[in-house]
């Protein structure tokens, strides 16, 4: 697929990027596993020394600011400069970068934790190895990393979404037991898997793992 899927992602979440966050503001109010999830993440991070955290592919910054809520010292990174743009008007007080997951612009064992909270959707398999090594390399010895996904098996391309507006990506679901097996290639510790709605048409999964000690 080369890299034209960066490409693509960047553009289709610069076109959605208004009705994304209209749409997407207030889910976490009515995920309660979720928001568990986020809360057992931040009581990683500080228990692993704090520190700042990363969350990668934020978006809009919804997730960025609950996490900032419970106390992390977050700031995020979206390709989409449009997201970005979004991000910075709704939630002012945390900073927000462009920037890719392919190519984290951050230095070795900098972070306190790490965030991909369903940011790995568009990644192609073949490029998820290096992205998750990645995000070994920046954090500090012991620090978490908690990632959300789609859980299943599969790919389709998406050509609409977010109130109808054009886009073009492919959105994969993975088996937990994959992404888990990837992480441990990367050089990460995998602690736990939560598999959220396993029997809905859309089930997810979330991971918590960590750089060794």
């Amino acid at each position: 697929m080369g890299e034209g899927w960066l490409e693509d992602t960047r553009i289709s979440y610069d076109t959605v990027a208004l009705s994304y966050t209209e749409l997407l503001r207030d889910t976490l109010a009515g995920l309660p596993f979720l928001r568990a999830a986020l809360a057992l993440f931040a009581d990683l991070v500080a228990g692993a020394g704090g520190g700042p955290v990363a969350d990668v592919g934020c978006g809009p910054g919804h997730v960025t600011a609950h996490l900032r809520g419970l106390g992390v010292d977050v700031f995020g990174i979206d390709l989409s400069p449009g997201m970005v743009d979004v991000a910075r008007r709704e939630h002012p007080g945390i900073r927000f970068e462009v920037g890719s997951m392919t190519a984290l612009d951050l230095p070795e064992a900098s972070l306190g934790g790490l965030l991909g909270f369903w940011s790995l959707v568009h990644v192609p398999d073949a490029d998820i190895p290096a992205v998750l090594e990645g995000f070994r390399r920046v954090l500090r010895p012991g620090a978490p990393l908690l990632l959300g996904f789609h859980a299943g098996d599969g790919v389709r391309l998406k050509t609409e979404g977010y109130g109808g507006h054009l886009m073009r990506v492919h959105v994969y679901r993975r088996p937990p037991e994959r992404v888990a097996a990837w992480l441990r290639d990367a050089g990460c510790d995998v602690d736990a898997q939560l598999v959220l709605d396993p029997d809905g048409d859309a089930p997810g999964a979330v991971l918590f793992a960590r750089r060794p000690a």
